[in-house]
This record gives C-alpha cells, sequence and structure tokens, in this order.
C-alpha cells in the first residue's frame, strides 16, 4: 500500500514538474519582451530582477496572511536565504544581462543545462545515489542540447553564454534548497517565504532602478507574466513537484523546456523555428521519458 501511494505521489510530482517547466518555459521568450535588445532597450534587467521580485513579494505577503502561516523556524532561514540568492537574485538578473544580447531561443539552448546542474546539486545537497544508467541518461539529454548549440553555431563562449551558465547554476541551488524547505512545509509557502524575506533588498532596488524612459506596453506585459507566473504561481507546483517525485528524478523533465522556450519565441518574439530544433527536441523528450523510469535511490 505504501508503494502504491508513492508511485501515486511519484506520478503527480512529475505532472506538476511539468506544469512548471511550461510555465517557465515561457520566461525567457518574456524577459527578452520585457528587456528588450541593445538597440531597442526597454525595462532595466536590474528593475527586471528586483522589480518582479517585489511584486511578489507583496502578493506572497498577502497570502501568508490571509493563510495566516507561521514564521519560518530559524535554522531554516539560511536554507531560504540559499533559495532567494539562486531564484530571487542570480537566475533573473543573469538572463535579464543575458537576454540584452542574444535571442531567446540562443538562451533557451544554453540554459537547456539546468536539468544536468539540478540533479548534481541535488545528489551533493541530499546525498542521493541515482543509478549510473540514470546519469547516463540524464548525461545523453544534455549532450544533445550541448550538440544543438554546437550545430546553431553557439559553440564560442561570449560574455552572455557566461551569463547564462551562471544562470543554470543560480537555479540549481536556488531549486535544490526549495526543494528541501518543500519537504519540510507547503511549497505554496516556501516560495512566499523566499520572496517576503528578499523584500528588505528588493523593493528598494525596484524603486531605485525605475524605468525613467517610456517603455512600451507589450514589455511591461512581459513583466507582469515573469512577475505573477514565472516568479511565483509556476514555484506553487515545481516546489510541489520536486518535494513529491524526488528532486533528481523531477528535474530531468526541465530538459523540454528549453525547446518549449524555442516554441514560445515563435509567437511571443517572431523568431524562426528551424526543423532541425524540433527533430531535437523529440530527441530530448526520448531521453526524458526513458530517463524518468530508471532508479534514482532517495536517502534514509
Amino acid at each position: 500500500m505504501n508503494a502504491a501511494r508513492t508511485e501515486h505521489d511519484e506520478a503527480r510530482g512529475l505532472w506538476l514538474g511539468l506544469l512548471g517547466v511550461v510555465i517557465f518555459a515561457m520566461t525567457l521568450p518574456m524577459t527578452r519582451l520585457a528587456v528588450g535588445p541593445a538597440v531597442d532597450p526597454q525595462l532595466p534587467p536590474l528593475f527586471v530582477t528586483a522589480g518582479r521580485a517585489a511584486f511578489a513579494g507583496l502578493l506572497s505577503a498577502v497570502y501568508l496572511l490571509v493563510t495566516r502561516a507561521p514564521w519560518p523556524r530559524a535554522d531554516q532561514l539560511p536554507t531560504f536565504y540559499v533559495s532567494a540568492l539562486g531564484t530571487v537574485v542570480g537566475f533573473p538578473l543573469f538572463i535579464g544581462l543575458a537576454l540584452r544580447h542574444v535571442d531567446a531561443m540562443h538562451a533557451a539552448v544554453v540554459t537547456g543545462l539546468m536539468p544536468l546542474a539540478t540533479a548534481v546539486a541535488a545528489a551533493i545537497w541530499f546525498r542521493q545515489r541515482p543509478s549510473n544508467a540514470f546519469w547516463a541518461c540524464a548525461s545523453a539529454g544534455c549532450a544533445l542540447v550541448v550538440a544543438f548549440a554546437l550545430v546553431q553555431g553557439s559553440g564560442r563562449l561570449t560574455l552572455a553564454d557566461a551569463l547564462l551558465l551562471g544562470a543554470v547554476a543560480s537555479t540549481a541551488m536556488g531549486y535544490v534548497a526549495g526543494a528541501q524547505l518543500s519537504a519540510q512545509m507547503s511549497a505554496e509557502r516556501v516560495i512566499c517565504w523566499v520572496l517576503v524575506l528578499s523584500l528588505p533588498l528588493t523593493l528598494p532596488v525596484a524603486w531605485w532602478s525605475w524605468p525613467e524612459q517610456p517603455v512600451r506596453a507589450a514589455s511591461w506585459g512581459g513583466f507582469v507574466y515573469v512577475t505573477l507566473f514565472s516568479m511565483w504561481l509556476g514555484f506553487f507546483a515545481w516546489y510541489r513537484g520536486l518535494a513529491l517525485g524526488g528532486t533528481v528524478r523531477v528535474s530531468q523533465v526541465q530538459l523540454v523546456q528549453p525547446f518549449l522556450s524555442l516554441l514560445f519565441a515563435v509567437p511571443v518574439l517572431g523568431e524562426r523555428l528551424e526543423p532541425l530544433t524540433v527533430a531535437f527536441a523529440l530527441a530530448v523528450i526520448a531521453t526524458v521519458f526513458v530517463g524518468k523510469r530508471l532508479p534514482a535511490h532517495r536517502p534514509a
């Protein structure tokens, strides 16, 4: 009976993780829409970083008051700050700066390394021991992402690529810390407390970096999306999925995220989708399908 419940929880975790990934996949095109290219800048990347966290933090404060959520324990605060450093500061800032210089499709390919980075961080943090076959499958998926980047001519490392890799590392760190907290309280309260505890930093920075020049309505629309969905509601599904299905296993669903971002960039930004992208997307989805069926042992 316990085994049946465990399998049910893992299935729910995978579906919730996929929902979170779909929401997060829109982050790159919407952030690109918000900040604009270097030749036509819109919202400052620093404002997008602090502003989306500040507004989401105010919504989180209301949610926590309405639900009468208890304050985090003192021993949980360091983990909250690690999660905030990765998801509130690192990822959005690196992404916003990089997307001033590269398009969303390029960023989607480079950030496709997030599943492997998250799995490695989780294995170290939680002392998990996935099977060799699991690692081989995850590595194959990441190799496909790297191969796609090379085929598209992004093999040369630029400053934007370095910023995107910084975003990958930040995300892995933030996701794993959030997953640990989600095992101790509801996922909704985790992201809400992360955002509320960040308000002393994000509110003044958002105020200081408020745009002075006129900004297109579409760019404000991108900002609203990354505030409500990328920074807040998406984590409701994502952290719950990581807690139910296991961080190492559910994180592999992220492999489809860069290709969803590629697809979303077509209607949102008018970027061109090549047939080769579809082929790589199918190949990566196949590795996820196989990888989630391979054993990943959890700690006692």
